[in-house]
């Protein structure tokens, strides 16, 4: 059965979605017979590269970007640090440095032909949430491909070119085609569509309706809106 899940490695929600899937899988009987993939989407593909002077901290960010008071963003901001505390997951927001993710998610394809994506995944999404890291820069990003399994000669090749640009670029035209105006939207056997960080007993079922059924259709049926999403307004 295959689960494929559009995200952003910028996307709190997106980390918080992760978990409670594995959770899920973690209890599904049939997880050894599931496979995992990872698609690219963009929440700002505008956005600036980051350099090292750039100020950490996202509440500044949104309080300029949505013209609310720094004090209402920082409050939006507890509350997401507190859901991702709920889910296991330890962020610091006010450390996170914005990114452009271009080139995460193009590691991140040249990771699925290594058997690392999932490893990858989880190595950005910790260094963006928890370890205020610059997930744009190029010796970062080598070395938690390389941790994650991507040979390095694979990693240096992929950010010194365009490679996998364009297959990011089919990744969020395939989103929107599925009907995903924000992520994570996840998509099991292309029948069933789960959109934003809905709770673990949620995936539950979709997997094992999904699993009961395995009659795979073009376009899936969003289960249960209302989940957490981020989309390119903001989160």
């Amino acid at each position: 059965m295959l689960i494929e899940i559009w995200s952003d490695v910028a996307c709190p929600f997106c980390y918080v979605g992760k978990r409670h899937l594995e959770a899920a899988l973690a209890d599904f009987d049939h997880r050894d017979e599931v496979e995992v993939r990872w698609r690219s989407f963009q929440l700002d593909p505008s956005a600036a590269r980051s350099t090292p002077d750039d100020p950490p901290g996202t509440a500044r960010l949104i309080a300029a970007k949505y013209g609310m008071p720094l004090e209402q963003a920082e409050a939006m901001n507890d509350r997401v640090t507190a859901m991702a505390a709920e889910a296991g997951l330890d962020f610091h927001l006010d450390a996170a440095r914005q990114a452009n993710t271009l080139d995460a998610h193009r590691l991140l394809h040249e990771a699925a032909r290594h058997g690392a994506q999932d490893a990858l995944k989880e190595r950005l999404l910790r260094a963006y949430f928890t370890d205020g890291e610059r997930v744009d820069d190029s010796t970062l990003l080598t070395r938690l491909a390389v941790e994650a399994g991507v040979p390095q000669e694979a990693t240096e090749r992929v950010l010194g070119s365009g490679e996998h640009a364009d297959a990011v670029q089919a990744d969020q035209s395939e989103a929107a085609a599925l009907g995903a105006t924000g992520v994570p939207f996840v998509v099991v056997d292309r029948r069933y569509g789960v959109a934003g960080a809905q709770p673990v007993q949620v995936f539950t079922r979709t997997l094992e309706q999904a699993w009961a059924e395995r009659v795979p259709v073009v376009v899936p049926a969003v289960a249960a809106p209302g989940g957490e999403v981020c989309g390119p307004e903001g989160c």
